[in-house]
Protein backbone atom coordinates (compact mmCIF):
# COMPACT_ATOMS: atom_id res chain seq x y z
CA UNK A 1 0.00 0.00 0.00
CA UNK A 2 1.14 3.94 -0.13
CA UNK A 3 -0.06 5.41 3.33
CA UNK A 4 2.26 8.17 4.00
CA UNK A 5 4.38 10.31 1.60
CA UNK A 6 5.97 13.42 0.89
CA UNK A 7 6.04 16.44 -0.95
CA UNK A 8 8.98 19.38 -0.36
CA UNK A 9 9.19 20.63 -3.99
CA UNK A 10 9.03 24.04 -4.72
CA UNK A 11 6.27 25.43 -7.20
CA UNK A 12 8.82 26.04 -10.07
CA UNK A 13 10.03 22.71 -10.05
CA UNK A 14 6.27 20.80 -10.12
CA UNK A 15 5.37 23.30 -13.05
CA UNK A 16 8.32 22.36 -14.55
CA UNK A 17 8.15 18.40 -14.16
CA UNK A 18 4.45 18.25 -14.91
CA UNK A 19 4.15 21.53 -17.98
CA UNK A 20 1.85 23.03 -15.10
CA UNK A 21 0.12 26.04 -16.86
CA UNK A 22 0.59 28.43 -13.21
CA UNK A 23 3.49 27.64 -10.34
CA UNK A 24 1.56 26.78 -7.53
CA UNK A 25 2.80 28.08 -4.06
CA UNK A 26 2.97 24.93 -1.46
CA UNK A 27 4.16 24.52 2.03
CA UNK A 28 6.77 21.58 2.21
CA UNK A 29 5.25 18.49 3.40
CA UNK A 30 7.40 15.89 5.27
CA UNK A 31 4.31 13.30 6.13
CA UNK A 32 1.23 13.56 4.56
CA UNK A 33 -1.15 10.97 5.77
CA UNK A 34 -4.66 9.95 5.01
CA UNK A 35 -7.91 12.07 5.11
CA UNK A 36 -5.63 14.94 4.79
CA UNK A 37 -5.30 17.48 1.56
CA UNK A 38 -3.20 16.26 -0.82
CA UNK A 39 -1.59 18.45 -4.58
CA UNK A 40 -2.20 16.82 -7.59
CA UNK A 41 -2.67 17.16 -11.57
CA UNK A 42 -5.36 16.74 -13.39
CA UNK A 43 -6.71 17.84 -16.64
CA UNK A 44 -9.08 21.16 -15.97
CA UNK A 45 -12.08 20.47 -17.78
CA UNK A 46 -12.96 23.04 -20.18
CA UNK A 47 -9.50 23.87 -20.96
CA UNK A 48 -7.98 20.26 -20.77
CA UNK A 49 -4.91 22.07 -19.36
CA UNK A 50 -3.05 20.27 -16.83
CA UNK A 51 -4.02 22.01 -13.05
CA UNK A 52 -2.67 21.44 -9.62
CA UNK A 53 -5.57 21.10 -7.30
CA UNK A 54 -6.27 19.62 -3.48
CA UNK A 55 -8.00 16.60 -3.16
CA UNK A 56 -8.99 14.67 0.00
CA UNK A 57 -6.87 11.79 0.67
CA UNK A 58 -9.30 8.80 0.86
CA UNK A 59 -11.86 8.66 -2.48
CA UNK A 60 -15.37 8.90 -1.45
CA UNK A 61 -17.44 7.26 -4.27
CA UNK A 62 -19.73 9.41 -5.69
CA UNK A 63 -23.21 7.02 -4.73
CA UNK A 64 -21.46 6.61 -0.93
CA UNK A 65 -23.84 7.99 1.88
CA UNK A 66 -20.98 7.94 4.16
CA UNK A 67 -18.13 10.54 3.88
CA UNK A 68 -16.31 7.93 6.08
CA UNK A 69 -16.13 5.62 3.54
CA UNK A 70 -13.05 7.67 1.77
CA UNK A 71 -10.91 6.94 5.22
CA UNK A 72 -11.19 3.41 4.03
CA UNK A 73 -10.07 3.61 0.01
CA UNK A 74 -6.72 5.56 0.18
CA UNK A 75 -5.38 2.94 -2.39
CA UNK A 76 -6.92 1.36 -5.14
CA UNK A 77 -5.37 -1.67 -6.68
CA UNK A 78 -4.14 -1.41 -10.35
CA UNK A 79 -5.12 -4.89 -11.29
CA UNK A 80 -9.00 -4.35 -10.26
CA UNK A 81 -9.72 -0.24 -10.42
CA UNK A 82 -11.15 -0.62 -13.51
CA UNK A 83 -13.72 -3.26 -12.66
CA UNK A 84 -14.02 -2.21 -8.89
CA UNK A 85 -17.65 -0.13 -8.38
CA UNK A 86 -15.72 2.39 -6.17
CA UNK A 87 -13.30 3.07 -8.77
CA UNK A 88 -14.20 1.98 -11.94
CA UNK A 89 -15.81 5.03 -13.21
CA UNK A 90 -12.85 7.30 -11.94
CA UNK A 91 -10.78 4.86 -13.97
CA UNK A 92 -12.51 5.87 -17.24
CA UNK A 93 -12.92 9.35 -16.71
CA UNK A 94 -11.35 11.38 -13.65
CA UNK A 95 -7.32 10.37 -13.55
CA UNK A 96 -4.45 12.22 -11.35
CA UNK A 97 -0.96 12.40 -11.12
CA UNK A 98 0.11 13.22 -6.96
CA UNK A 99 3.52 14.44 -6.61
CA UNK A 100 5.47 12.90 -3.96
CA UNK A 101 9.47 13.64 -3.50
CA UNK A 102 9.45 10.13 -2.22
CA UNK A 103 7.36 7.71 0.28
CA UNK A 104 7.34 5.63 3.37
CA UNK A 105 6.57 2.16 4.04
CA UNK A 106 7.22 -0.22 6.86
CA UNK A 107 9.51 -3.01 7.16
CA UNK A 108 8.38 -5.97 9.24
CA UNK A 109 11.28 -7.21 11.33
CA UNK A 110 10.65 -9.95 13.82
CA UNK A 111 7.90 -8.45 15.73
CA UNK A 112 8.70 -4.85 14.87
CA UNK A 113 8.40 -2.61 12.11
CA UNK A 114 10.74 -0.06 10.72
CA UNK A 115 10.04 2.81 8.48
CA UNK A 116 11.63 3.36 5.35
CA UNK A 117 11.73 6.53 3.05
CA UNK A 118 11.98 5.37 -0.68
CA UNK A 119 12.72 7.99 -3.21
CA UNK A 120 14.26 8.31 -6.89
CA UNK A 121 17.85 7.91 -7.44
CA UNK A 122 18.54 11.46 -9.43
CA UNK A 123 16.03 13.50 -6.61
CA UNK A 124 13.66 13.84 -8.89
CA UNK A 125 9.60 14.17 -7.93
CA UNK A 126 7.53 10.96 -8.47
CA UNK A 127 4.47 11.11 -10.20
CA UNK A 128 2.01 8.37 -7.95
CA UNK A 129 -1.16 7.34 -10.10
CA UNK A 130 -4.05 8.58 -9.11
CA UNK A 131 -7.96 8.37 -9.49
CA UNK A 132 -10.50 11.04 -8.32
CA UNK A 133 -13.98 11.60 -7.53
CA UNK A 134 -16.52 14.07 -6.84
CA UNK A 135 -19.10 13.80 -4.02
CA UNK A 136 -22.07 15.77 -2.79
CA UNK A 137 -23.30 16.16 0.56
CA UNK A 138 -26.68 16.03 1.64
CA UNK A 139 -26.41 20.33 1.89
CA UNK A 140 -25.30 20.47 -1.72
CA UNK A 141 -21.75 20.68 -0.82
CA UNK A 142 -19.15 18.83 -2.47
CA UNK A 143 -15.67 17.14 -2.04
CA UNK A 144 -13.16 15.97 -4.12
CA UNK A 145 -11.22 12.80 -3.22
CA UNK A 146 -8.29 10.80 -4.80
CA UNK A 147 -6.76 7.44 -3.93
CA UNK A 148 -3.12 6.34 -5.17
CA UNK A 149 -3.42 3.37 -6.86
CA UNK A 150 -0.99 0.01 -6.74
CA UNK A 151 0.89 -2.29 -7.79
CA UNK A 152 3.05 -5.27 -7.06
CA UNK A 153 6.40 -4.65 -5.83
CA UNK A 154 9.76 -4.51 -7.81
CA UNK A 155 12.81 -5.92 -6.27
CA UNK A 156 13.65 -3.08 -4.12
CA UNK A 157 10.06 -3.33 -2.66
CA UNK A 158 10.03 -6.71 -2.03
CA UNK A 159 11.31 -7.39 1.13
CA UNK A 160 10.01 -4.23 2.57
CA UNK A 161 6.80 -4.73 1.55
CA UNK A 162 3.53 -6.65 -0.86
CA UNK A 163 2.59 -3.11 -2.76
CA UNK A 164 4.14 -0.14 -3.98
CA UNK A 165 2.63 2.70 -5.55
CA UNK A 166 2.03 3.05 -9.33
CA UNK A 167 4.57 5.76 -10.67
CA UNK A 168 4.22 6.86 -13.56
CA UNK A 169 6.96 7.95 -16.28
CA UNK A 170 7.56 11.72 -17.16
CA UNK A 171 6.92 11.30 -20.76
CA UNK A 172 3.81 8.84 -20.61
CA UNK A 173 2.18 11.67 -17.93
CA UNK A 174 -0.18 12.47 -21.04
CA UNK A 175 -1.43 9.18 -21.76
CA UNK A 176 -2.46 8.30 -17.99
CA UNK A 177 -4.47 11.74 -17.73
CA UNK A 178 -6.31 12.00 -20.83
CA UNK A 179 -8.10 8.59 -20.71
CA UNK A 180 -9.37 9.12 -24.26
CA UNK A 181 -12.36 6.43 -26.18
CA UNK A 182 -10.43 3.54 -25.04
CA UNK A 183 -9.38 3.82 -21.06
CA UNK A 184 -7.90 0.03 -21.07
CA UNK A 185 -5.01 1.46 -22.94
CA UNK A 186 -3.11 2.75 -20.45
CA UNK A 187 -3.61 -0.65 -18.23
CA UNK A 188 0.89 -1.25 -19.29
CA UNK A 189 0.85 2.02 -17.52
CA UNK A 190 0.06 0.54 -14.61
CA UNK A 191 3.44 -1.60 -13.60
CA UNK A 192 5.98 -1.98 -11.02
CA UNK A 193 8.47 1.15 -11.11
CA UNK A 194 12.26 -0.03 -12.10
CA UNK A 195 14.24 -0.96 -8.89
CA UNK A 196 17.23 0.44 -10.25
CA UNK A 197 15.81 3.98 -10.32
CA UNK A 198 14.89 3.97 -6.83
CA UNK A 199 16.47 4.13 -3.24
CA UNK A 200 15.75 3.16 -0.36
CA UNK A 201 16.59 4.05 3.28
CA UNK A 202 15.73 3.60 6.77
CA UNK A 203 14.31 6.64 9.08
CA UNK A 204 12.95 6.58 12.81
CA UNK A 205 9.80 6.23 14.62
CA UNK A 206 9.03 9.94 14.55
CA UNK A 207 7.30 9.16 11.11
CA UNK A 208 4.65 6.99 12.32
CA UNK A 209 2.52 9.88 14.27
CA UNK A 210 0.45 11.90 11.48
CA UNK A 211 0.85 14.38 13.72
CA UNK A 212 4.57 15.04 13.31
CA UNK A 213 5.49 16.88 9.92
CA UNK A 214 9.25 18.45 10.17
CA UNK A 215 12.23 17.35 8.19
CA UNK A 216 13.16 14.40 11.16
CA UNK A 217 10.25 12.08 9.72
CA UNK A 218 12.72 11.69 6.55
CA UNK A 219 16.18 11.76 8.29
CA UNK A 220 18.22 8.34 7.68
CA UNK A 221 18.55 7.04 10.64
CA UNK A 222 22.05 7.17 12.27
Amino acid sequence: MCGRFALLAPGDSLAEQFHLTDTPTLAPRYNIAPTQPVAAVRLADHTHERELVLFHWGLIPSWSKDIKRGARMINARAETASEKPSFRAAFKRRRCLIPSDGFYEWQKLGREKQPMYIHAQDGKLFGLAGLWEVWQSADGSLIESCAILTTEPNELMAPIHNRMPVIIEPGEYGMWLEPGPHPEDARHLLRPYPAAKMHAYPVSSHVNSPYNDTPQCMAPLE
